[in-house]
């Protein structure tokens, strides 16, 4: 598991924030560590990603934890979020150039029922400077300022930069900068 089997330190801290039994969709979910946490918390949740190999060992780790999750392979920009359909969506370091992220928060914002949050944590561009993780380009990293304008819509209850140490797998560590957000429909 290339970022390792536990979740994402800041979904786990905010994932209270979800109604109890809520319908999660998790973009870049990848080997499904964060969709199997969900699942184990009683959420119904969806892990979507490109990599059907990906998801095949997220759907192993849902076994190995006793719990069920739903996958589906598909590129972002062709996958129908449906409108109103999620109480939640969570977007943890799923990177895409600004033209598709653009579209895609688009689609978060009318895929959340009245009331979903949006969970996110991403590098922000600082991220080239710590080489600990992340695209190699800026455009596919949001700042705060960014997502204010791309997730019109959304009120935020959490939106800060920082830095932090991520530990996770053998791709994600060190100190990195980072954006979090929790931001309601």
């Amino acid at each position: 598991y290339v970022f390792g089997t536990k979740p994402n330190d800041f979904l786990e801290s905010v994932s209270s924030k979800l109604a109890p039994n809520s319908s999660v969709l998790s973009l870049g979910e990848g080997e499904g560590r964060n969709a199997v946490f969900l699942a184990k918390l009683g959420h119904d949740v969806l892990g979507v990603d490109a990599s059907a190999v990906g998801l095949e060992k997220a759907q192993k780790l849902a076994r190995e934890h006793g719990t069920e999750i739903d996958t589906k392979v598909a590129d972002l920009e062709s996958f129908d979020m449906e409108v109103s359909k999620w109480d939640g969506v969570v977007s943890i370091f799923c990177h895409m150039p600004s033209e598709l992220r653009k579209e895609v928060y688009k689609k978060i914002v009318g895929g959340l029922k009245p009331g979903g949050i949006l969970i996110l944590e991403a590098y922000t561009p600082k991220q080239l400077e710590y080489k600990t993780g992340g695209p190699p380009v800026a455009d596919m990293m949001p700042t705060l300022d960014l997502l204010k304008v791309e997730l019109d819509g959304l009120y935020f209850e959490i939106g800060e930069e920082k830095e932090r140490d991520v530990v996770e797998g053998r791709l994600h560590t060190g100190k990195a900068h980072v954006v979090q957000v929790v931001a309601r429909k």
